[in-house]
C-alpha cells in the first residue's frame, strides 16, 4: 500500500513537472526578456517602448494574466551597443531563463542577438527596427510587427517627388540601421529614376555633425532624409537650419518623434517624421485610446508601438494553448492571418513574419504638437 502511494505521488510530481516544462513558463508566470537602450544617447527609446509594453502587461496581469499566469518582463540595458546586447541576450536565455525575447531597440543590437536566439530557437517578437536584415532571409523565430524602413522611406520619397523636390540628400547613421535606411531611400528613389544628391554619415550615439553639415549643405539639397536617433538628428537639424534655412527635414520613425521634438524645441517646426503606428492622440482608433488611458496621458509614438507589440505577444500566448511552448507560440503567431489589436491589424503566415506595412506621415507644428 505504501509502495502504491509512493508511486502515485511520484507520478503526480512528474506530471506536474512535465506540465510546466517549457523554459520561462511556471504555474504562476511567463517570463519575457528585453534588451534595449535605457541609458545613453538613445535611452528614451527603450524607456518609452518598455513603458508602453508594461502598461499593457499590467492590464493583462490585473485581469488575471494569460490562462492564470502573470507576465513578467525582465529588461536589461544595452545603451544601444551591440556588444552589450549580445551579452544581455545570453544572460536572458542562460540565467533569467526567459520564454521569449521582446522589444529590442535597434538594428545592430538585434543583429548581434540573432545568432544566439536563432540557435536556441527562442521567439524574438516586436523589435524596434525596420531593417531588412530582420526580414531577409526568413527567420522562423523573428516576428516583425512594424513596417520596414523600405516601406517608410518609400512613403517619404513618394510624398516628396510630387512636390517637385528633386534634390534630396541623406544623412545616415554609420551602422546597420543607417545602412538599412539608406538602402530604402536609394531603392525608393530608383523607382522614380533618381538617386540621392548627396550622402553623409553620423556615428551611433554621437552628436558630432560638423562634417556632415558641411558636406550636405555644400550640395544645397531641397530636402534631407535623416536615418539616425533623436540626439544626432536634432544636432544635425539645428546646424543645417543655420547653414541652409530653406531645407526640408524628414526622419524615419526610429528617430523617436517625441524626443526629437523635445530636443529641437523651436527648431522643430516643420520637421517631418514617418510613423509606423496610428496617431497616438486619435479618437478614431481604439488602440490609441486604450493606450492613452493606460499611460495616463503620457503617451508617445514609441510607447504606443510598445503597447501594440505587447498586445500581439499576449495574443500569441493566448493562442498557444493552456500549456504554451515556444514552438506552439511560434505556430500560433505564424498562423494568425489577422490580429486586430483595436483598429490596427497585423498579419503573419508560415512564409512571412512581417506583420504590417502601415506608414503614416507627421509634422511638428509651430506650437510643438504633431499634426498629420
Amino acid at each position: 500500500m505504501k509502495i502504491k502511494s509512493w508511486l502515485v505521488m511520484v507520478c503526480g510530481c512528474v506530471l506536474v513537472s512535465h506540465a510546466f516544462a517549457e523554459t520561462g513558463v511556471s504555474a504562476k508566470e511567463i517570463v519575457i526578456g528585453q534588451s534595449a537602450a535605457f541609458s545613453g544617447a538613445s535611452g528614451a527609446l527603450g524607456t518609452q517602448l518598455k513603458a508602453g509594453a508594461e502598461a499593457y502587461f499590467k492590464t493583462v496581469n490585473d485581469a488575471g494574466g494569460v490562462n492564470g499566469r502573470k507576465i513578467r518582463l525582465v529588461a536589461l540595458d544595452d545603451a544601444y551597443e551591440p556588444a552589450r546586447a549580445e551579452k544581455n541576450t545570453r544572460e536572458l536565455l542562460e540565467k533569467e531563463n526567459v520564454f521569449a525575447l521582446f522589444g529590442y531597440v535597434g538594428t545592430a543590437t538585434s543583429n548581434a542577438a540573432m545568432p544566439i536566439f536563432s540557435e536556441a530557437r527562442v521567439p524574438f517578437v516586436g523589435p524596434f527596427s525596420g531593417a531588412e536584415s530582420l526580414r531577409k532571409p526568413f527567420n522562423r523565430y523573428i516576428f516583425n510587427i512594424r513596417a520596414s524602413y523600405v516601406d517608410e522611406t518609400a512613403a517619404i520619397v513618394d510624398y516628396l517627388k510630387p512636390q517637385g523636390l528633386k534634390r534630396i540628400g541623406v544623412l545616415y547613421q554609420n551602422d546597420a540601421y543607417g545602412q538599412a535606411g539608406l538602402q530604402g531611400v536609394e531603392q525608393a528613389m530608383t523607382k522614380h529614376g533618381a538617386a540621392p544628391l548627396v550622402k553623409a554619415t553620423i556615428e551611433r550615439n554621437s552628436t558630432d555633425v560638423a562634417k556632415a553639415v558641411a558636406t550636405i549643405s555644400a550640395a544645397k539639397p531641397e530636402a534631407v532624409i535623416i536615418v539616425s536617433a533623436y540626439k544626432g538628428s536634432a544636432a544635425f537639424t539645428r546646424e543645417m537650419k543655420k547653414a541652409l534655412p530653406t531645407v526640408n527635414f524628414w526622419n524615419v520613425s526610429f528617430v523617436g518623434s517625441n524626443d526629437l521634438r523635445d530636443e529641437l524645441k523651436e527648431d522643430g517646426y516643420g520637421v517631418a517624421i514617418s510613423q509606423v503606428v496610428p496617431f497616438p492622440w486619435s479618437d478614431a482608433v481604439n488602440v490609441a485610446k486604450e493606450h492613452r488611458q493606460a499611460m495616463d496621458g503620457k503617451q508617445s509614438f514609441t510607447s504606443l508601438e510598445g503597447f501594440i507589440a505587447a498586445k500581439v505577444l499576449v495574443e500569441g500566448l493566448k493562442r498557444a494553448g493552456k500549456e504554451p511552448t515556444r514552438e506552439s507560440f511560434v505556430a500560433a503567431l505564424e498562423n494568425a492571418s489577422k490580429i486586430d489589436v483595436g483598429g490596427f491589424a497585423v498579419s503573419f503566415s508560415p512564409k512571412s513574419h512581417n506583420g504590417s506595412t502601415f506608414v503614416d506621415l507627421s509634422i511638428i507644428s509651430s506650437n510643438g504638437k504633431f499634426i498629420r
